[in-house]
């Protein structure tokens, strides 16, 4: 009776172990078909006689972004839009640039943790965990520095410095998405109505009308 009682803890180990694991590519690579109608979850393959160098390939990361903007920051994706061969492959980079007090605003990444390296200057980030307790998890990382921000969970970088930063930063995910919390709630479209968002924010709609204007 022991020994059976053994063997089905040992069964429904391996069991859960198989569930909890993401499944194998059965196929050397599956490089993304743009131009298919399939709607699968990703992209379809392309043959694998027509996938060329091209698809495993991209130049720019060592550009910098234009942060002449109103967040005074710039994402240069390399994710499966630009490389399509890293379909399946669960993996994707970015460079961020920051020009001094530039932001990369608080944001959720839906699909995949992040880990961010800093290549030059210094970075303010941080993320926030779920309720009840909200606990903002924050540090100064210098050129060299490594930080992670787990999946889903709001997170932030600011160049509190007077020189330009730029980070190098992987992602779990073919294509992470992103969620920017303030653009999202304040500019979607249609908008949300401003008597939801004023008692959520706990402010007047005056306040509210004016903050959707800026997005």
């Amino acid at each position: 009776m022991a020994s059976r009682m053994l063997l089905l803890a040992l069964l429904a180990m391996a069991c859960c172990r198989a569930i909890a694991s993401d499944p194998s590519l059965l196929q050397d690579f599956c490089v993304a078909d743009k131009l298919s109608q399939v709607r699968v979850n990703g992209f379809a393959c392309k043959d694998p006689k027509d996938v060329v160098v091209g698809d495993f390939t991209f130049s720019g990361l060592h550009m910098a972004g234009n942060t002449t903007n109103k967040q005074g920051s710039a994402v240069t994706a390399a994710n499966v839009a630009q490389i399509p061969g890293l379909n399946t492959l669960g993996i994707s980079v970015v460079r961020i640039d920051y020009a001094p007090n530039g932001l990369n605003p608080p944001h959720i990444h839906h699909r995949a943790t992040e880990i961010l390296t800093v290549l030059e200057g210094s970075l303010y980030v941080g993320f926030v965990t779920s309720m009840p307790d909200n606990r903002l998890i924050s540090k100064v990382v210098k050129k060299g520095d490594v930080f992670v921000f787990p999946k889903d969970l709001p997170h932030f970088q600011f160049n509190y410095g007077t020189d330009n930063a730029v980070v190098l930063a992987v992602l779990s995910s073919q294509n992470p998405g992103v969620i920017p919390i303030a653009s999202t709630v304040f500019g979607s479209n249609p908008s949300i109505s401003d008597d939801i968002l004023a008692k959520a924010f706990q402010v007047d709609k005056t306040t509210v009308d004016w903050i959707q204007a800026q997005f």
